[in-house]
């Protein structure tokens, strides 16, 4: 027993262990960008990995007033709002068919199913090229749309997968007695099944959220108005043709990452429901 409490207490702090390193490795460029957020271009330069001299807000008031920032929030919730409404609308729909539903032709359930999948294997940058020329097509430059319609379409696969894995879990029992007791399908989806599916919701509401956020290929190819720029491109602003301004991008980017910790961290009781019940299965 003493050698077996022995070994168990080792493997315990060996797992420690590796989770400090895991830990480290993750919040040591968070709190690196925050040093240097309050550093001198200079010393940037000179002492990366040094202790900033002065702790001053310089850096961020100037990147406030350049940034525009809350224009900038503005642009990125509503592009995500309408897009994320949209995306849940139509992936909740398509995830219950593929979940509830009975099909006639089997075949055709697994053929969507194998689409989807190869879908998650396409990088949305492949389609940048063929996205914009339908952009230009369309007459959508300029618009918000431009930018909304390829977050639904490549959102769809993903999602799809998740709502599908995840109502698949939920006990078909509980549909039948609703239709038994005369709940027509409007009202098993809209009483029954969302507030049941709340976990994977948040989990997909989440990713999005982030994805929307944190995207900058996408944004910066197909929004040509200033004034519609997302977050995501304000970094860019301190990015000139001969220079760049090391610290108006690390003070930027401290403004950009904080909101998005408070959002995860409001919604991570949910995350791994929703992960867990909603992964992918067949």
């Amino acid at each position: 027993m003493n050698a077996q409490s022995g070994s168990s207490k080792k493997l315990t702090a060996a797992l420690y262990f590796i989770l400090f390193f895991v830990t480290l490795l993750v919040v040591f460029p968070l709190i690196w960008t925050i040093l240097l957020s309050f550093k001198t271009n200079s010393e940037i330069l000179t002492t990366p990995f040094s202790l900033p001299k002065t702790f001053s807000f310089e850096n961020y008031t100037r990147a406030f007033e350049t940034l525009n920032l809350f224009g900038l929030y503005k642009n990125t919730l509503i592009i995500a709002f309408f897009a994320i409404s949209i995306e849940l609308v139509i992936t909740f729909m398509s995830g219950f068919a593929l979940s509830k539903m009975i099909f006639k032709n089997p075949a055709l359930k697994k053929f969507i199913y194998t689409f989807l999948i190869i879908g998650l294997t396409i990088p949305p940058f492949i389609l940048l090229f063929p996205i914009f020329k339908m952009t230009a097509f369309f007459k959508l430059q300029g618009t918000y749309a431009a930018i909304i319609l390829p977050y639904i379409a490549t959102s769809i696969s993903f999602n799809t997968l998740l709502f599908t894995g995840y109502l698949s879990s939920l006990p078909k029992e509980i549909d039948e007695a609703a239709l038994i007791d005369g709940c027509d399908l409007y009202k098993l989806c809209t009483r029954i099944i969302i507030p049941m599916a709340k976990p994977v919701i948040a989990t997909i509401l989440v990713f999005n959220v982030l994805y929307i956020w944190n995207e900058f290929p996408l944004a910066s190819t197909l929004i040509t108005d200033s004034a519609k720029h997302t977050i995501s491109l304000g970094a860019s602003y301190f990015k000139g043709r001969w220079n760049v301004d090391y610290t108006g991008i690390m003070a930027s980017s401290v403004m950009i990452i904080i909101p998005q910790l408070l959002f995860y961290g409001f919604f991570q009781r949910y995350i791994v429901d929703g992960m867990t019940a909603g992964a992918v299965k067949g």
